[in-house]
């Protein structure tokens, strides 16, 4: 073993002795990254196809984003919301306008946004649509994954994540991902909202029937109810719109925003409604020490003018396109399916061939660097900035891994 490589395993000991073990991560080492490759402490490059699950959507090292964090930390980075600063109402009115929605409550990881949005949820189900105090429920969907919470995990339907974390907090029903029907038929008198993903990232990039969020967005309407959406991952560009909800052509009432929103540098997220739902938040109701920042309000609108000034939006549908028609056309007897939207696609592999987790792990000695999800699918998220041509190279290397495969 050479220096460099006696390095790189130091680094993996010393992380795996001091660090919980909550992550299985891929045995590299990453030290540099710049747009959508990233290099290890051997100089080895690699081209990212997760991008940190959508938070490096703008690709890293992104030098407006740098020159914005630089400049604001140079100035003031965090005085809390305690004060006002000069940044955070230019942001949040730039989020604002973009979803179409009416005011945001910023906050730092995306789970924190759910939880924003949940607390909003059930304080508006009170003061304005008359349910009794504490007798507020969310309908949720099978196959979720909205975050790592307490409250959260409580309503997953994924036993590893909630396995010895009870007991839970109730006021959650569970109900099939895309089934409308059986949507409606759960909704009562004390249905606060409906919060759902309208592309479960976590399941697999699991993509719901055509109309589905217009039905639900209309069977919300009909019941006085509130349609909250979790963009964390499938919005700001990922699946080729803005956001996932426009392919539907629909505005939902509140939307959870994260991830790409703090352009790969930091933890900025948001929870954005229409008025009424945003003004249950008064004074000591709900905050964060972070949340909001000068520093975050400042990367925020810097990501979000990268997003729009390069194109991103446009490029994530066409190559996401590009992207959909060579996987497709592979046929290799390792895909079950390929299924997603934009720049957000999963391949399910046959368990018969290989785990995800294998393909991974080869993919890896090729130079391209993705994640299983439930053993079965790998995700193909790339930094919307990514190269046609790079986009190729990595598609052949996944074509290659999986001929060897089944040789």
């Amino acid at each position: 073993m050479d220096v460099r490589a006696s390095i790189e395993a130091d680094a993996i000991a010393v992380e795996k002795r001091w660090c919980a073990q909550n992550y299985k991560p891929l045995p590299v080492v990453i030290t540099r990254a710049e747009g959508a490759w990233m290099w290890d402490g051997e100089g080895r490059r690699y081209l990212d196809m997760m991008a940190a699950y959508s938070a490096v959507n703008t690709g890293h090292g992104h030098p407006r984003i740098l020159a914005a964090l630089t400049e604001q930390a140079s100035r003031v980075a965090v005085i809390s919301r305690a004060f006002h600063s000069d940044r955070l109402g230019p942001f949040l009115e730039r989020l604002c306008r973009l979803t179409g929605l009416d005011g945001a409550c910023p906050m730092n990881t995306g789970a924190e946004a759910v939880e924003t949005a949940i607390k909003a949820a059930r304080r508006w189900a009170y003061r304005v649509k008359g349910v009794a105090r504490d007798q507020a429920e969310i309908l949720v969907a099978e196959g979720n994954f909205h975050g790592r919470t307490t409250a959260i995990v409580g309503f997953s339907s994924e036993e590893a994540y909630r396995d010895g974390f009870g007991p839970f907090p109730g006021g959650f029903r569970i109900i099939p991902f895309g089934d409308v029907d059986a949507m409606e038929a759960a909704i009562t008198p004390n249905t606060a909202a409906i919060l759902v993903e309208p592309i479960q990232g976590e399941a697999g990039i699991i993509v719901p029937p055509d109309g589905y969020l217009r039905r639900l967005r209309d069977i919300c309407d009909r019941h006085n109810v509130l349609l909250i959406l979790d963009e964390i991952q499938s919005g700001l560009g990922r699946t080729g719109q803005w956001f996932a909800h426009q392919h539907e052509g629909i505005r939902p009432d509140g939307l959870c925003l994260g991830k790409a929103l703090g352009g790969g540098v930091m933890p900025v997220s948001a929870f954005v409604a229409r008025r009424d739902v945003i003004d249950m938040f008064g004074p000591g109701s709900h905050g964060s020490t972070f949340g909001g920042s000068p520093l975050a309000a400042a990367v925020g609108l810097a990501a979000l003018d990268v997003i729009e000034d390069e194109g991103l939006v446009q490029r994530s549908a066409e190559l996401g396109a590009h992207m959909m028609a060579r996987l497709a056309a592979l046929n290799s007897p390792a895909i079950r399916a390929v299924r997603g939207r934009g720049l957000w696609l999963g391949v399910e592999i046959d368990p018969a061939v290989a785990t995800a987790r294998h393909v991974c792990e080869r993919l890896m000695e090729q130079g391209v660097l993705s994640k299983e999800t439930h053993d079965t699918t790998i995700r193909f998220a790339p930094p919307l900035v990514i190269s046609r041509e790079d986009l190729d190279w990595a598609i052949d290397r996944f074509a290659d891994t999986l001929a060897k495969l089944t040789a």
